[in-house]
């Protein structure tokens, strides 16, 4: 029962996240990320499915946009040790900047680490639905993101295909 709750809450925390933060190349944009809560519940019809809500938030680690973040809630869907993300919405914040991003796709996997759940690794698109100031350029934007575990309740996510013109200057 442990692994596939882990697996599930990954799985929800990755699919959930929107973009906001400092760029550490020209499209791709690095979050630290921590699982503030999860709710599992078994659907019934059979053994290891399950819906798995999610809460987590994002804080770039370094680069010009340091302090910019993400507020997060992801639901998901998990069959034993794979996943696929039913609903997201994430709210962004930067210096004089604020988006949102709703979950277009994304699905998930266990990552097994001395025969052991270690984490989710998930993939998938958000579309920024709203984006003022600094990060108005997002606004109907579609990124992809991706996650990995990195530790316990924690983990990265890295977005691709960032707006250039969202860019720090």
């Amino acid at each position: 029962m442990k692994q596939p709750f882990l697996i599930i809450v990954l799985c929800s925390a990755f699919g959930l996240l929107g973009l906001t933060g400092g760029a550490l190349a020209d499209s791709i944009r690095r979050y630290d990320c921590t699982i503030d809560g999860t709710d599992r519940e078994p659907v019934g019809d059979r053994n290891g499915h399950v819906i798995v809500s999610l809460q987590y938030t994002c804080r770039i680690a370094d680069g010009l946009l340091k302090d910019a973040g993400i507020t997060s809630i992801s639901v998901s869907e998990w069959d034993s040790e794979k996943g696929r993300y039913l609903a997201s919405l994430d709210v962004h914040r930067a210096l004089e900047g604020y988006a949102v991003g709703q979950l277009l796709e994304g699905d998930g996997s266990s990552v097994m680490e001395n025969n052991r759940a270690a984490g989710i690794a998930a993939r998938g698109k958000t579309v920024f639905k709203f984006a003022s100031g600094s990060l108005a350029d997002l606004s109907g934007k579609t990124v992809k993101f991706t996650t990995k575990p990195v530790g316990s309740r924690r983990f990265e996510m890295e977005f691709s295909d960032w707006p250039e013109a969202a860019q720090p200057k």
